[in-house]
């Protein structure tokens, strides 16, 4: 009986530790995936005018995707 309760204790801790670094886990991954998404339409905008820059792109169809990319 007592090596029962002993055994769930164990249990009981080792589950705990595991949900303190599955929250951890999931906390840095949701900081993280913010970040990406700023540094994706900032990548986008650095894109569209280094094509502008090379003359692959007209300055109508420069300001009609930075337009477009405003609106995300």
């Amino acid at each position: 009986m007592m090596w029962t309760f002993g055994g769930l204790g164990m249990i009981w801790m080792l589950l705990f530790w595991v949900g303190v670094v599955v929250l951890i886990v999931w906390a840095v991954r949701s900081v993280g995936d913010n970040k990406v998404d700023r540094d994706t339409s900032n990548r986008a905008l650095e894109i569209l005018e280094e094509r502008y820059a090379r003359g692959e792109i007209d300055t109508d169809e420069f300001n009609r995707r930075r337009a477009e990319l405003g609106r995300n």
